[in-house]
Order: structure tokens, then C-alpha cells, then sequence
């Protein structure tokens, strides 16, 4: 059964937007938990633009699932979820000046630096995941690096199918078939996301192999129309009839 993290990044941003104290972030995580999320995704970022410090820390100790903590590799990051010891800790590459996380993480041309970030995590307990494009080539490198999880970027495929252009999306299902097949065979866990709504992630979820989902903004989005509660108990419903 694929496994849904639903991303609350946004529910900060709204936040930040005004510097007021609400829509508070752990307010939402836990109304997320009660309509059926696995786990909540958060992303650290460097220049702090959505999800705060204190929100992280706080929310570590009253989630009654788990988290899931997004974030760049530098010393601060990694010091940081030393400290706060999450569960799973999933290491991205940043930009200060993307709107969102633009591809996967090159294990390849940083592969130091990702792997003594994936053995200082794993020391802490912390169960590490790498974002990723499905390319044969970084998945072997993050399986050399030491990480058991990999999360395959699926914007690709999102912007294909949301702009109707079957044929390329049909080619990034594949991208991503042939990708999990190279990380089942290393023995690594596979988890998929970024760009993904309602509509496109039926044909994601088709796909054998995937463990988990992480989705935020599309259900966030949602949210402004049905509320919160439904918009994670129709995404999980839609995940667990289509995705067994």
C-alpha cells in the first residue's frame, strides 16, 4: 500500500505572507494525521521563506505519525536535524531564487558531500532518502553514498501531463518504471514526488514499486475550497482504491 506524506510547507507560507501567528503549520499537520496521513513532509529552507525553526522542533514532539524533514545539505541543515532527530530526513537541492525545488539532487558530482551527510544522519539514528532524478546513473551513486531511500522527482512527468502532452508523459512513466527498476535491484526503497494533484497522480500510482507519496501544494490548493480534512481524506481515498 503506497503511503501518503502530505507536504504543509504552504500552510507556512500563508502564514509568513502577513508575519501573523496563523494558519499555524502544526494545526494543519495534525488535521492532516486525522484525515488519514501517513506522515507530514516539511521543508527547512535556507532563507526560511515558508516553514520556520521553531515550527520544526515544535512539531517534532506532537505529530502522532512521523516527519519527514526536507532540507538542503549544508553544516547548518544537517546540525539542525541532528538535533531534532526525525524520523526521516530527505536531502534536496536548493536555490534561493527557485519558487520550488527545480530536480533532483546530482549525487554524482557531489558525492562526498552527500555521503558524509548520509553517514552523519545515520549515525543519529535518522532513516535518510535522497530527491533524485530517475536516472540510473544518480541512483547508483546514492546507493553508493549510502542511502537506503531514494525519492524520484516526478516534476517532469507532472508538467507534461498537466500541459496534455500524453506522449511525454507516457515517456517520464517509463523514465520512472525503468528507474524503479534500477533501485529495486540495488535494493533501495523508492519514494516519488514533486508536482503531483489529484488528476496526474492516478497514473503514478499505476506504477509497482512506489512506497510512499509526498504531495503538498496541490492539496493545500484544495483545501481553500473543501477544507483541509478533505482535501487529505480524498487524496488518501483516491491513493488507496487506485494504488491498492
Amino acid at each position: 500500500m503506497i503511503k501518503l506524506g502530505v507536504n504543509i510547507d504552504h500552510i507556512a507560507t500563508l502564514r509568513q505572507q502577513r508575519g501573523t501567528k496563523y494558519p499555524d503549520p502544526i494545526k494543519a499537520a495534525l488535521l492532516a494525521e486525522s484525515a488519514g496521513a501517513d506522515f507530514i513532509t516539511l521543508h527547512l529552507r535556507e532563507d526560511r521563506r515558508h516553514i520556520q525553526d521553531k515550527d520544526v522542533f515544535e512539531m517534532r514532539d506532537r505529530l502522532l505519525t512521523h516527519m519527514n524533514l526536507e532540507c538542503a545539505i549544508t553544516d547548518e541543515m544537517i546540525g539542525i536535524a541532528t538535533r531534532v532527530k526525525p524520523k526521516d530526513v530527505c536531502l534536496v537541492p536548493e536555490k534561493r531564487e527557485e519558487l520550488t525545488t527545480e530536480g533532483g539532487l546530482d549525487v554524482v558530482s557531489q558525492f562526498n558531500l552527500v555521503k558524509s551527510a548520509v553517514e552523519k544522519l545515520t549515525e543519529e539514528g535518522i532513516s535518510v532518502s535522497l530527491f533524485i532524478d530517475p536516472e540510473a546513473e544518480q541512483i547508483k551513486a546514492a546507493s553508493e553514498a549510502g542511502a537506503g531511500i531514494i525519492e524520484l522527482h516526478t516534476g517532469a512527468y507532472a508538467q507534461y501531463a498537466d500541459s496534455n502532452i500524453s506522449g511525454k508523459a507516457t515517456e517520464e512513466i517509463n523514465r520512472l518504471e525503468s528507474a524503479i527498476s534500477v533501485a529495486k535491484n540495488l535494493g533501495l526503497k523508492v519514494n516519488a514526488g514533486h508536482g503531483l494533484n489529484y488528476e496526474n497522480v492516478q497514473e503514478i500510482i499505476k506504477i509497482p514499486g512506489i512506497s510512499e507519496l509526498n504531495i503538498g501544494h496541490a492539496i493545500i490548493a484544495q483545501s481553500v475550497f473543501d477544507g483541509l480534512y478533505k482535501a487529505v481524506s480524498d487524496m488518501v481515498a483516491l491513493i488507496r482504491v487506485n494504488g491498492g
